[in-house]
């Protein structure tokens, strides 16, 4: 695996563990407070959706030729 692709890997990881945690406490907040059993589809969700948004998006921008004009 090559360092750039590693970068990336590692900063969606994170990005997946602060707003993954943001959305399952806003999302799910009386289950967490113990008033109802926790959704696990939606708190998995919670935090594999930011992890590919920022994965697809640091891979799109780092691609050579992705934005060309002619390609539109």
């Amino acid at each position: 695996m090559s360092p750039r692709l590693r970068a990336i890997i590692k900063r969606g990881v994170i990005v997946s563990i602060v707003v993954g945690t943001l959305l399952t406490l806003i999302n799910q907040f009386e289950q967490i407070a113990g008033l109802q059993a926790i959704n696990p589809w939606k708190a998995g969700l919670s935090y594999l959706v930011p992890f590919c948004v920022s994965v697809f998006s640091a891979l799109a921008v780092h691609t050579p030729g992705a934005w060309d004009e002619d390609q539109r």
